[in-house]
């Protein structure tokens, strides 16, 4: 994509897009048989670095399946269940272990336990109850709207997606013209809170290993996760300050982009060029954060054990270009207040 004559993301990140984009036909052609079992009544979805579409030949791979419910009349008492019955779930992730192990794809993380199934009705239902951080669902939720990208099951991932939106729009209607993406905002600084909250829990570290992982966490906080949720405020800001209300539609938009893509849809807007410059400079930074972490694990905790001033520095450069960017696009922008206040 180019701007004013312009590339706007340099060869870092398009190699990462191209070698993500191989990477996920890989892992769908053996899934062929999978596609099958999913249909119109699921979809798997990917989120972390494959979600967002700039994985490197290190990372693992964080999968949800996700699928609707059915009214089921054929029991004693008709109740609604999951379309993907529970057998077909064990067997589409039998099919997404023996995958990842055949491409050499490091092993699920925390022995699988996240390798989840939820209806989208699940999603809604616990949606600002008690139960959505007990569940995961919030997890599942969020990283659904501002990281994520169709593994199988494309058709029934729009839909599914459409209807995760249609929760947070719930009072567009005779508001169409004023409508403020309120709730979702909300839902969004949330999952941003619970990612730095989640990272300063825990028992302090008692060796330099423990240090260094804490740092290197650190680091991949101050950057992926703080562009996930905030490219997707950003979009938010902008389309709301553009037409004075946020559709559905737009929402999905969003939704359909990946951080970094994000970005450059900003920098496709002339409205908002007085916010350019600074869009330029997290595209950059992101792109140095993203040479610095491609490598091995056990390599890049090593690294973190040295001197980490000059990574640090980079990630308050990120972080001032992002808090920057949040108050060009919230000038006379009622949307901003809801962020701050």
């Amino acid at each position: 994509m180019f701007s004013n004559g312009k590339e706007i993301v340099g060869e870092v990140l398009n190699r990462r897009r191209e070698a993500t984009h191989k990477r996920l036909e890989e892992i769908r052609q053996k899934l062929e048989l999978t596609r099958s079992l999913c249909a119109d009544h699921g979809c798997v979805y990917a989120t972390g670095s494959y979600g967002r579409v700039e994985a490197s030949r290190y990372s693992d791979l964080d999968l949800f399946i996700l699928s609707r419910e059915i009214q089921n009349d054929a029991t004693q008492k008709p109740r609604r269940e999951p379309s993907l019955s529970n057998l077909k779930q064990i067997r589409i992730k039998a099919d997404l272990i023996r995958a990842t192990q055949e491409l050499g794809i490091e092993e699920f993380s925390g022995d699988g336990e996240y390798l989840t199934h939820y209806t989208v009705e699940d999603l809604k239902r616990t949606l600002g109850t008690r139960d959505d951080d007990v569940t995961n669902t919030f997890t599942a939720r969020l990283l659904l709207l501002i990281e994520s990208s169709p593994l199988i099951g494309e058709s029934a991932y729009e839909q599914l997606t459409r209807s995760g939106i249609d929760a947070y729009w719930k009072d567009y209607a005779g508001k169409e013209s004023v409508f403020m993406p309120s709730f979702l905002v909300n839902d969004i600084l949330r999952m941003w809170r619970t990612f730095c909250v989640n990272y300063e829990a825990g028992k302090p570290p008692e060796s330099d290993e423990d240090r260094a992982k804490r740092k290197l966490k650190n680091y991949k906080l101050k950057h992926s996760r703080m562009l996930s949720c905030y490219s997707a405020l950003m979009f938010l800001l902008f389309a709301y300050k553009d037409a004075g209300t946020v559709s559905p539609d737009t929402a999905l938009e969003m939704v359909s982009l990946t951080p970094t893509q994000r970005l450059e849809w900003l920098l496709g807007k002339s409205a908002c060029k007085a916010a350019h410059t600074d869009v330029e400079k997290i595209i950059a930074t992101y792109e140095g954060f993203l040479q610095q972490t491609d490598a091995p694990k056990d390599d890049l905790v090593n690294k973190f054990k040295g001197d980490t001033k000059q990574f640090f520095e980079g990630a308050r450069s990120f972080g001032n270009s992002v808090f920057s960017v949040l108050q060009t696009l919230g000038a006379d922008n009622a949307l901003y207040r809801v962020i701050v206040v």
